[in-house]
């Protein structure tokens, strides 16, 4: 980024910033579907010859028996017929697949997954809306056509290429979050590991309500960062987990949506705070928002470290998962 921004355009580095996601398009012939999908979808044979696959590079066999589940029918998506299905016709499986993604969705909001639904939402729309305020504020803070006469946040010394330079230094900070809580997330699991990052991010963001040096500015927002990929990561890493089988990639995905819209919001609201000289009032904004995420995950019905994902709607009694 230091080097293309400042010579090129921003459109070079969105051009060179897509490559590797680019490449990620080969791995969908490398990667293996999952098995447990494919055992709820009543192929089992496939699921089969994936594990011995699995056991082969880990020069093991397989544990003797059959391979069975809570349930043999999904309301996935993409559920794909059988050898025993008949085929149905183009127009007749759109109706099935809309039905089958309405009832995932619907499912969402039964009686016992309504709370874990709304919680992850707000989860989610919290740790969108502080991830990227956070990458947002760096730039604000960074640039001196954003300083205000009352509030001089860096040094007047600071060159044009300034920006670019905290800016790369914060998302620095990516790899040690995503390290962080690769860490914790199993040792204290996902709960207390969302709690504890939080709270860091809180602390590193709470200073920034008064004027700071620039090098402790840029300091505390990479501190400030590295919480917020790891509570990102350990977020998707829950999401999935806490909905059974049947309904995991839509309650999983919705709540990634409704997230997207924290961080739509995030620049009309808290970085505009910035931009207009109130600093302090968006980084107590940027606290209070945090504040209510530690509260949700803290309302979170059950912890999934460690435990047995389900595989319908009435097998994911969250009285069997509750850990403490």
């Amino acid at each position: 980024m230091v080097m293309v921004l400042p010579r090129l355009n921003w459109r070079w580095l969105l051009a060179f910033s897509s490559l590797p996601s680019i490449a990620q398009l080969f791995f969908y012939w490398i990667v293996p579907e999952s098995p447990r999908y494919l055992s709820m979808k009543g192929r089992i044979t496939e699921a089969h010859n994936i594990l011995e696959k699995i056991a082969q590079l880990n020069q093991s066999k397989l544990p003797p028996g059959m391979l069975v589940s809570d349930s043999t029918i999904g309301l996935d998506e993409e559920s794909a017929p059988s050898k025993y299905t008949p085929l149905l016709s183009s127009t007749r499986k759109l109706v099935s697949d809309f039905k089958s993604g309405f009832s995932s969705f619907v499912m969402l909001f039964s009686s016992k997954l309504i709370r874990t639904t709304l919680l992850l939402w707000l989860l989610f729309f919290g740790n969108a809306f502080s991830y990227y305020g956070i990458i947002l504020l760096t730039s604000e803070l960074s640039s001196e056509e954003g300083k205000c006469a009352s509030t001089v946040l860096l040094s007047e010394n600071l060159r044009d290429d300034s920006l670019y330079i905290n800016v790369f230094i914060t998302s620095l900070a990516e790899l040690p979050g995503i390290l962080l809580s690769a860490i914790i997330v199993d040792r204290f699991g996902r709960k207390l590991s969302m709690a504890f990052m939080f709270v860091l991010a809180c602390i590193f963001l709470l200073p920034l309500v008064f004027h700071q040096h620039a090098t402790l500015t840029t300091a505390l927002l990479f501190g400030a960062r590295m919480c917020a990929i790891g509570t990102f990561t350990v977020a998707a890493i829950y999401a999935p987990e806490v909905y059974p089988t049947a309904i995991r990639a839509t309650g999983a995905g919705v709540a990634n949506a409704v997230g997207r819209i924290g961080g739509m919001v995030c620049p009309l609201v808290a970085v505009g705070l910035v931009a207009g000289c109130h600093l302090k009032e968006a980084i107590i904004l940027f606290e209070v928002v945090i504040v209510i995420s530690v509260v949700c995950v803290l309302l979170f019905p059950f912890e999934t470290s460690g435990q047995e994902l389900s595989d319908s709607l009435a097998a994911s009694d969250p009285k069997q998962v509750v850990v403490g």
